[in-house]
């Protein structure tokens, strides 16, 4: 829950105002080259909050996350800058390891300005591969974000390019103010709005959007537990905050920004936290039920309904989907975690006689009951095993536990002696 205390400062009400005033002007530029993303609902999570839930899937959007709308404003607004004083804008740079690098790198192919997007060696080859088909160029350098950082800042004042800030500009922050209207637009008075929490662009640009249009409306901040960095932040703690590793990377900062700090103080109603589990389960979830696929961070907000870490009280719900960059790999690894949780995916393991057909009474029972093998794993040389035995492991899709038990039930009858895999 919500600890800090709430102060209208002078300059947080200015900030607030000038935000909203360029999300204005940013709304009639953007969406000559973004897509106004749907609000969709879904029937099965409608059922499991018991409220009216909307998705904004900003995984829809060009490069696949809302960091393109920020951007693409942003360097709209330096072509105008330099256009007044006679010049043209030689060019822009960036720091990211994820969707801030896209955004940049599509929001300047647009425009015909040169971008370079300083990556960590550690990006993935599939996001680095989409940031080059953008057509910037990509420096890799350093292992971590803020070396990249280090170094997008050499390149701008070695190139006189400006550097794009991924959160704490107030340009980039009305950019992302767009997704505001666009909600307000089509659902007037929402109860609750639900937003992913990194560095705070998002949560700033929603807030001001829709606190000014619609001001009953709650705003709520969904962080990591791992990488709850605003809400150390807005305590007056962030020299305890050390971010963990979290399926949510597209929310890890080391620090939030100090602008959009300010913002989050005034305008956002609560931050929930919500952990790994909830997170995992919220990403196969939306895979499953709603086919839509998310990041970890884009599924933040289905995270916290999910795990009644946030119960709205009235109708309707909006829950932002940021993006929907995961990466193959971990997308993969996320759905076996989900099957095994639900007994979808089993692990059972035992020991039979070391001799030909005892494999086969095994499988013929499991297939009696409906399990589907995946995989089968012999291990002979434990030295715990006799010379005659043999130790097994076998990974089986299954409709339910019912059908797991009454299998092992089987097999115990004919002398086998399997467990389930913890």
């Amino acid at each position: 829950m919500i600890i800090w205390v709430m102060k209208f400062t002078s300059d947080a009400l200015s900030l607030i105002d000038e935000v909203y005033n360029l999300s204005l002007e940013a709304k009639k530029i953007i969406h000559q080259y973004v897509h106004k993303t749907p609000l969709i609902t879904n029937m099965t999570l409608n059922n499991i909050v018991g409220r009216t839930v909307y998705l904004k899937l900003e995984n829809m959007q060009k490069t696949g996350s809302f960091k393109v709308r920020g951007a693409l404003f942003k360097i709209y607004k330096l072509i105008q800058e330099y256009k007044s004083r006679g010049e043209p804008l030689p060019g822009v740079v960036a720091a990211s390891s994820g969707n801030h690098a896209q955004g940049v790198a599509y929001a300047a192919r647009m425009f015909g300005i040169p971008a370079i997007i300083v990556m960590p060696k550690t990006a993935s080859a599939t996001k680095i591969n989409a940031t080059k088909s953008y057509g910037a160029q990509v420096v890799l350098h350093g292992e971590i974000y803020d070396e990249a950082y280090e170094k997008a800042i050499e390149i701008s004042r070695s190139k006189n390019y400006v550097f794009i800030h991924p959160y704490d500009d107030p340009m980039v922050m009305a950019g992302q103010a767009t997704i505001g209207h666009e909600i307000i637009d089509e659902i007037s008075n929402p109860a609750a709005v639900l937003v992913p929490i990194g560095g705070g662009g998002l949560i700033s640009g929603i807030a001001v959007a829709i606190k000014k249009r619609s001001p009953s409306t709650k705003i709520i901040g969904v962080q990591p537990e791992n990488a709850a960095g605003m809400l150390y932040m807005l305590n007056n703690k962030l020299n305890e905050y050390i971010p963990r590793p979290s399926i949510a990377d597209g929310v890890m900062v080391k620090k939030p920004g100090d602008l959009t700090s300010k913002i989050v103080r005034e305008l956002v109603d609560d931050i929930v936290i919500v952990d790994e589990e909830s997170i995992s389960y919220a990403i196969n979830f939306l895979l499953e039920r709603a086919k839509i696929i998310a990041e970890g961070a884009g599924a933040l907000p289905i995270a916290a309904l999910l795990s009644k870490r946030y119960t709205p009280l009235k109708d309707p719900v909006i829950a932002v989907i940021s993006g929907g960059n995961i990466d193959p790999t971990l997308l993969s690894r996320i759905i076996i975690h989900e099957l095994a949780k639900d007994h979808r995916l089993v692990s059972i393991v035992g020991e039979l006689m070391d001799r030909p057909g005892e494999l086969g009474k095994v499988i013929e029972v499991l297939a009696r009951h409906g399990l589907n093998i995946v995989d089968i794993r012999h291990d002979r040389w434990d030295p715990r095993l006799l010379p005659s035995m043999a130790k097994l492991e076998i990974i089986f899709e299954a409709k339910t536990l019912t059908d797991v038990e009454e299998a092992l039930r089987e097999l115990r009858s004919k002398g086998f002696k399997f467990i389930i895999k913890s």
